[in-house]
């Protein structure tokens, strides 16, 4: 039987053709999906029906699904970190070139001259007038960044190769991040320390209960006088009244932001764009790939990779019939699911047992098919959340 995919966005073609059409039914509208796939879709709980096994985001931020909710019905949420990661980078650099020098007046300004009809006198004009856009060169300057993944790492590479210092900041940096981050980047203490030294400050942090609102008013009291704040995270993470705040104080030059909002549009020394910062063909691509792809490896082998709310997990097959189970991190468990199986006189070949916060995964392989009967125990054991039949097991 054929898996139903669930999309609720436009997702792109190359994403799709991941998912065999011999295996996989895709639609826009199932009474009873196995998985759905989005973008940007706000999902909110009642909109996942029971049948639902997993969900995948094409994209980095997850603050559109209720993890939470999935997390408790043991419904593991995918993202596609860093498939994006390119597309947000060269945006900050833009974002840099348009801090540093009077790049969006510039253009604001020749825009006005269209009347003008003799060249001459134009040039005459530009050249009157060119010096209230003179800016500042990035060499030398030094850049701040707050958070060090995919996105972070990489724009500290590329200040590092336009010839900036860069300081950076991540208390939750992974071993993985750590080795792709070159040794050139300086580490901060504490933000406080990152805002005070730092000429250009570029934020790259999920929306988390620990960084809503992190940018505040105590913290942009500390930043470098003259400084330009970037933000292409999430715009949660900044307190936009401490912002504007800081504009008036002259303590912020600029603030530049992939997300609009009424209190910021319009003023001269904001520039925000309409939240490009995926807006790529290249990068819909890529998080379509990656996500359709952990979907399928979810649904055909229990497997997690990139999942926000599951432990990662990878079991290579070696039969073709396995179990999988989520339930809560709690001891017995696992031990009463396997004396289940020996009861039944099923035999594990392999197994894999992990847990993350309050949940835990597990892939169990068995020589022999267990049938719904052998399900139902399982099911029935207190803290068991879902148990999966996966695979060929004639």
């Amino acid at each position: 039987m054929a898996n139903k995919v669930l999309t609720l966005n436009q997702i792109s073609l190359k994403g799709l053709e991941r998912l065999p059409r011999d295996r996989y039914e895709i639609a826009s509208e199932f009474s009873s999906p196995d998985a759905i796939l989005l973008r940007s879709h706000k999902l909110q709980p009642e909109d996942i029906a029971g049948s639902v096994l997993a969900i995948a985001r094409a994209g980095a931020g997850v603050n559109n699904i209720p993890v939470a909710e999935c997390t408790r019905r043991g419904i593991p949420v995918f993202n596609s970190p860093g498939a994006n990661a390119n597309a947000v980078k060269e945006l900050v650099a833009a974002a840099l070139l348009l801090g540093s020098r009077g790049i969006v007046e510039g253009i604001r300004y020749v825009d006005t001259l269209g009347d003008m009809q003799d060249k001459a006198e134009l040039n005459r004009v530009l050249e009157a007038h060119k010096k209230q856009f003179k800016g500042n060169e990035l060499v030398g300057k030094t850049l701040g960044v707050v958070g060090l993944g995919a996105i972070g790492s990489m724009v500290a590479e590329m200040a590092l190769t336009m010839g900036m210092e860069v300081i950076g900041y991540d208390p939750a940096l992974s071993v993985e991040a750590a080795w792709r981050l070159s040794s050139k980047v300086r580490k901060a203490d504490n933000l406080a320390m990152l805002f005070a030294r730092s000429d250009y400050v570029s934020l790259h942090l999920p929306v988390l209960d620990s960084t809503r609102g992190l940018v505040n008013a105590e913290l942009l009291g500390a930043a470098k006088k003259g400084s330009c704040l970037l933000n292409f995270a999430r715009q949660e993470i900044v307190d936009e009244e401490a912002v504007t705040g800081a504009l008036d104080a002259g303590t912020l030059r600029r603030y530049i932001a992939d997300f609009p909002s009424p209190a910021l549009i319009g003023r001269n020394d904001v520039i925000l764009m309409p939240h490009i910062g995926a807006s790529t063909d290249e990068a819909e691509e890529n998080c379509a790939i990656m996500a359709a792809e952990q979907l399928r490896d979810f649904l055909e082998n229990g497997n997690v990779r990139n999942s926000v709310n599951f432990p990662a997990l990878q079991l290579e097959r070696v039969t073709g019939c396995r179990l999988s189970v989520s339930n809560e991190n709690v001891p017995k468990i696992l031990g009463s699911v396997l004396a289940i199986l020996a009861d039944e006189n099923i035999n594990v070949i392999d197994m894999l047992n992990k847990s993350r916060e309050g949940i835990a995964y597990n892939l169990i392989d068995i020589d022999t098919r267990a049938g719904e009967a052998v399900l139902d125990k399982m099911r029935a054991l207190r803290g068991v959340i879902n148990v999966r039949l996966i695979g060929d097991c004639a």
